[in-house]
């Protein structure tokens, strides 16, 4: 599609043995501290150090972003194709002009117009600050502005598609698309080009993060805490992300405390990943892994490892297996060599550089994002071989 640039402003958890997984519908609690609660009941959780917070802070730093920028600046050749990714899906997608209060979902792929809009504005929101970080041109930052402002400013809430929608599915799209505006929003409040900011106003962030806070007290907060599966993974890295961006130590460690309490349920001690077969697909366990990695990936930049190695390097795990299931070892036979890889195990590889998990990222690289906008992408860019991350 033709560019249109545009500068106007836009936990009770149930502990389940097995594989078996739950997919009716049950309405939780919207309470902040309802997981962080149930929690508590499960193993004991080290509590998290994160009481201040990097910026910007969610899968990228300034370091990071400064060093693939100078790398792709400098001709790196490698570094170069990896970010024509992000120029790729700008190129392939039209800049919005308008924003729809009521955002109609679906579920198990039904999609509406304004379903795909958000994914897909959410995933440009980021590739346009990635932009603008890498060139310091002020027109990609107004773009990333118009599109955050847009939500920001217009977005009331979520409806269903028709009766046989799942009630919840709004919690999960927020849990989806809401981190990547929130990493496109950390790059644009407080990355510097050559010790110059995007530009973006003191009351448009204060709106953002009023838009923030809506969708996680009216969704993400509701997401159903017996589905162990991608539902939760999503929902506590949401969380996270939207922490750092409001630094609320209390929404982080919310976040966080979810991750750590479902990893142990949603990745088995032997790394089995049971939504697999369960799903019977090659996609929806790879939602939890790269929830799970973009998570880790975030304690991380805040200083608190403890993800990445929790449930002895469970996540590495869940990609030995992720990688056996490419490999149609596992029983469950969803996945072949042509199926796509979700830009999770390009951060994850970035952490533990495993043999597996190098074997995964050849299959398909670079990646930019996955096919249905669910998780922001781009990752060969910002993370292949980035050390600090």
């Amino acid at each position: 599609m033709k560019n249109k640039k545009i500068s106007s402003t836009l936990i009770a958890i149930g502990l389940v043995a097995g594989s078996t997984f739950l997919y009716q519908c049950k309405k939780s609690s919207n309470q902040e501290n309802a997981a962080s609660g149930n929690a508590a009941k499960s193993d004991k959780l080290a509590a998290s150090a994160v009481t201040t917070f990097v910026h910007p802070g969610v899968l990228n730093t300034q370091a990071s972003l400064d060093l693939v920028a100078g790398q792709v600046n400098g001709g790196d050749a490698t570094r170069t194709a990896y970010y024509q990714k992000v120029l790729d899906y700008i190129n392939s997608h039209s800049y919005p002009t308008s924003f729809p209060a009521t955002v109609v979902v679906g579920s198990n792929g039904a999609t509406t117009p304004s379903k795909d809009q958000i994914r897909k504005d959410a995933e440009l929101a980021y590739a346009t600050a990635l932009r603008w970080a890498k060139t310091g041109t002020a027109s990609y930052a107004q773009q990333t502005i118009a599109i955050l402002n847009g939500w920001a400013y217009n977005f009331q809430g979520y409806g269903l598609k028709d009766s046989s929608t799942n009630p919840n599915q709004p919690d999960l799209e927020a849990s989806w698309t809401t981190p990547s505006f929130v990493a496109a929003a950390e790059i644009i409040r407080y990355y510097k080009v050559n010790g110059v900011g995007a530009g973006w106003s003191a009351a448009d962030i204060t709106q953002f993060s009023n838009f923030l806070n809506l969708v996680k007290n009216n969704y993400i907060n509701n997401t159903p805490t017996s589905y162990n599966n991608n539902w939760d993974t999503s929902a506590g890295y949401a969380k996270m992300a939207i922490g750092v961006f409001l630094n609320s130590a209390t929404v982080f460690q919310n976040g966080e405390d979810m991750i750590k309490n479902y990893l142990p349920i949603v990745i088995q001690s032997n790394g089995t990943l049971p939504e697999l077969c369960d799903r019977q697909d090659c996609v929806h366990y790879q939602y939890t892994l790269t929830a799970l990695a973009y998570a880790a990936q975030i304690a991380g930049i805040q200083g608190d490892g403890s993800i990445w190695t929790a449930n002895s390097n469970r996540i590495s795990a869940g990609y030995d297996f992720m990688r056996s299931a490419y490999n149609q070892s596992t029983g469950c036979n969803y996945c072949s060599t042509s199926s796509p890889v979700f830009p999770g195990t390009e951060v994850a590889y970035n952490h533990y550089k495993t043999a597996n998990l190098k074997s995964l990222r050849e299959i398909n690289p670079p990646n930019g994002v996955p096919n249905d906008n669910t998780f922001l992408g781009f990752t060969s860019y910002t993370h292949f071989n980035v050390s600090g991350l």
